[in-house]
């Protein structure tokens, strides 16, 4: 029989030094990788939110032009108005009734699109859109508000503060 002399005798593994030198590293990876994926995330919210504001603005322009120049509820302040003028079919007078029953419309499918940053789907009614405060805790009765509405001049932003990407205001976008 041969015996294993001291060097032969070593166990195959990782010695301490090397595992945490390997934890070290990883731990540096993260700390580079995480914010990059952070700001990602906001940048596709900012997206998304542009993206249904331009749906939304385009959609009301749409039913002015349908409608004899008239605005989606207006002269309402029931948020209840503007949802069913852009939810349900419609006539030239504005008068509202299940899709497919008026010749008009839909001009949105399902429901108003949710807020990325407040998860809302509601619409707050208001004389004034640009010197509205947004305040995302706001509610419109049933739900978080998302939007802010201004039927007389067809006006819509979100209901958010905050700053965009570029540095602009979100409630200015």
């Amino acid at each position: 029989m041969i015996k294993a002399t001291p060097k032969q005798a070593r166990r195959a593994g990782f010695t301490l030094v090397e595992v945490l030198i390997v934890v070290v590293i990883l731990g540096i990876l993260a700390a580079t990788v995480l914010p990059q994926f952070t700001s990602t995330n906001d940048d596709a919210r900012e997206s998304v939110l542009v993206q249904d504001l331009q749906t939304l603005r385009s959609q009301i322009q749409l039913y002015k032009f349908q409608h004899q120049g008239k605005f989606p509820a207006n002269g309402s302040t029931d948020p209840n108005d503007f949802r069913d003028a852009l939810l349900l079919s419609s006539d030239k007078n504005g008068t509202t009734g299940a899709v497919g029953t008026k010749p008009l419309g839909p001009y949105l499918i399902g429901s108003l699109p949710p807020n990325p940053y407040t998860g809302g789907r509601g619409v707050m009614i208001v004389a004034d859109v640009p010197g509205t405060t947004p305040d995302e805790t706001a509610k419109d009765g049933t739900e978080i508000v998302g939007w802010i509405y201004n039927p007389a001049t067809g006006e819509i932003k979100g209901n958010n503060s905050g700053n965009a990407a570029n540095g602009s205001k979100l409630e200015a976008l």
